[in-house]
């Protein structure tokens, strides 16, 4: 176990919703039960102390003794004086792993065909992510890529395609030039019905014209990084509030009342556990 200059060797995790003490429509309890699960049985963090918060307060506190941050969030996002913390922290050598709603943040209200809508709004953690999230179609089935030739470590083990039932995100890259690829699918436009999700003005998560989207990513930050990995929607009873699902889940429609998604395949627990390899890889 090595360390870079300024830069700890613990793990800090991340896991809540907005506002807080909000599960924000996810099931947060069982998210951080198992991305503890995973940190405690990595190989890669083994000896390694994990902190826990339920959003970015006091984040410089938290960074200094760690290597990796690992988030999921809904809702919660950075002050200016947290993110300028994480800022600094990621090009000093440190690495972040984000996941699902980690894209997110806050909505204004806007008005859009005599309705009341609301659309997220661009802040400066989403340049450091790399990535900003626009809207999602209701839950459905889909096929996630690796991107051909890839060989980062985010993707080892890998199939060249797995199916994934989740929330699709659709999400605008920031800062292209520092960034990589990894997990794509395609898909012709959103699907939602009309007044679903969030409201945006273009859809700029396209990435060519076959649809591409990009739904895994790596980008560079001074000499850290961020790895963000869209897929991971989970939800009980008491969290779900998710209208309807697409008919490729259920023939009906109807919402499962528990949702585990992806979280009960081996595609994205490789992810998961690839990417707490890479964040301490070396630290």
């Amino acid at each position: 176990m090595s360390q870079k200059a300024g830069i700890g060797v613990g793990v800090h995790l991340i896991v809540g919703g907005y506002p807080p003490g909000s599960p924000a429509a996810h099931d947060m309890d069982y998210v951080r039960l198992q991305l503890l699960g995973e940190l405690a049985d990595s190989p890669a963090a083994e000896g390694r102390h994990t902190t826990v918060s339920s959003d970015y307060g006091g984040l410089d506190r938290w960074l200094a003794p760690a290597s990796l941050l690992v988030t999921y969030a809904a809702g919660p996002v950075p002050t200016d004086d947290e993110h300028a913390a994480l800022r600094s922290w990621l090009e000093a050598g440190g690495r972040w792993l984000a996941l699902h709603g980690s894209s997110g943040g806050r909505a204004a209200k806007v008005e859009r065909d005599g309705r009341t809508r609301r659309m997220m709004v661009r802040q400066p953690h989403h340049t450091t992510l790399g990535g900003f999230f626009l809207n999602h179609p209701p839950v459905q089935r889909f096929t996630v890529a690796v991107a051909a030739g890839s060989a980062h470590p985010l993707v080892a083990g890998l199939p060249a395609s797995f199916e994934a039932v989740d929330e699709l995100y659709l999400i605008e890259l920031q800062d292209r030039e520092h960034i990589e690829v990894l997990l794509t699918t395609e898909l012709a436009a959103d699907p939602s019905p009309p007044g679903f999700g969030f409201a945006y003005d273009e859809d700029t998560s396209v990435l060519d014209e076959r649809g591409t989207r990009a739904l895994g990513y790596v980008h560079a930050v001074g000499d850290g990084a961020v790895a963000y990995v869209a897929l991971g929607h989970a939800h009980s009873p008491a969290t779900n509030g998710q209208p309807f699902v697409d008919r490729s889940v259920t023939p009906d429609g109807v919402t499962p009342t528990t949702f585990r998604g992806v979280w009960e395949t081996g595609e994205f627990r490789q992810i998961v556990r690839n990417g707490i390899a890479w964040g301490l890889a070396d630290r």
